[in-house]
This record gives C-alpha cells, structure tokens and sequence, in this order.
C-alpha cells in the first residue's frame, strides 16, 4: 500500500510534539532559522525531548554555517536537515545528515534544474512561493500544473498551505512521499492543536487507502 509519510514543523513546546507523534507523525521538526517560529538549540533540546527514537527529528535551516548545522545535530540528535535558503548543492554534500532541500514553487520554477543537486541531497521539499518567500506562507501551490515535472531520482515532500481538508487531493494528485504540515494545525503560530493534528493524519491514512485502491 501506498503510505505517505507525515512531518510536522514548527514545533515550540514539547506537549505539540507529544500531539503530533501520538497521532502517528514520522517526523517531527523545528525552525533554527530566523522566523516567528524559531526557536533556540536548547528550546528545541526541549521540544525533541521525549520523542521516541524511530520518529525522524529535523531542523530547519537558512543559509546557516557550517559549524551552526554541526552543533545543532550533534547537540540535537537530528536525523535530517531542511534547507531553506540558497545552499548550493556543495553545501548540501558536505552536511553530517542527510538534507531536504527546499525548493519553492511558483511561476517560472524549473524542476528539472534539481538535477544540479543529484547526489548531493536525500530529499526535495516543494514549498509556495508567495511576494519572494517561499515556506511559511500557509498557501498551497498549483499541485496539477506541477504532476507528471516531479523529479524522480530523488523523494519528494510537499509543504505550503497543507490543513486537514486539502491534503487528500495533494496525496491524490502528486502521491508524494511525504506531505509536511505547519500553519494547518495550529491554533497559533508555533501553537499546534492535537484534534487538527489528528485530523490531518487521518485524512493522508485515507488518502493513502484511496491511491491504493485505484492502483
């Protein structure tokens, strides 16, 4: 069966990590990068506390050095890192985790240039772009203008905009191998809500069940 797996980002308190593994996330992350959910190395240590080992924990990152990334896995136990600003895929080849790399989506954006990141990232993350930002904009991308230009050498996560009641049709249209969720189940910024959480991953389960049917 076909089984999409589940990130949720933004988390500043340990209780919404709690929520988001409880309701069946594989992964859970944070924003060590400038933005309104940012949180410390040691928040973070906080927050990743008492998530059990097979869940993945990632840290989001912009543009950050070297030796910033290396304390926050070592210090963190990070499994993954999310890159969000303009890392070249050098910088991507010489992280100590494997790297999700953002990509923002709008018009104009070429997924075939990726190909300069093959061997170099383990994942793409497709993000909306929205006036020059691309993450954080709670606003989905065109998801139909986008199947069939998915690069296929390398996993695709699919962001922006994701809530309980669109992300069935993004399952279905795009089949990606991870869908990550932010704003969607929040009841404020860097504030999640367990009943959103829980009807989020309810509805990728169901939406795994219907691509499998069709299949």
């Amino acid at each position: 069966m076909h089984r999409t797996r589940i990130k949720v980002c933004g988390l500043t308190r340990p209780e919404d990590a709690a929520a988001a593994v409880s309701s069946g996330a594989d992964a859970v992350g944070v924003v060590l990068a400038p933005s309104k959910r940012q949180v410390t190395i040691d928040e973070a240590a906080a927050v990743f506390a008492d998530v059990p080992p097979f869940v993945a924990r990632v840290g989001v990152f912009r543009d950050a050095h070297a030796d910033e990334v290396w304390e926050a896995v070592a210090r963190l136990g990070l499994t993954a890192v999310q890159f969000h600003g303009d890392e070249a895929p050098e910088t991507c080849a010489t992280a100590p985790v494997p790297v999700i790399k953002t990509v923002g989506v709008g018009p104009g954006t070429r997924l075939a240039d990726l190909d300069a990141y093959r061997g170099s990232v383990a994942a793409f993350l497709l993000d909306t772009v929205v006036g020059g930002e691309s993450g954080g904009t709670g606003v989905a991308f065109d998801w139909y203008d986008v199947a069939g230009h998915l690069p296929h050498w390398a996993p695709v996560i699919v962001a922006g905009g994701l809530g309980p009641v669109n992300v069935a049709e993004a399952v279905s249209v795009l089949s990606p191998f991870a869908v990550d969720v932010c704003s969607g189940v929040e009841a404020s910024p860097g504030v999640k809500d367990q009943s959103l959480i829980d009807s989020f991953c309810a509805a990728v389960r169901a939406a795994d069940l219907e691509v499998s049917d069709v299949r």
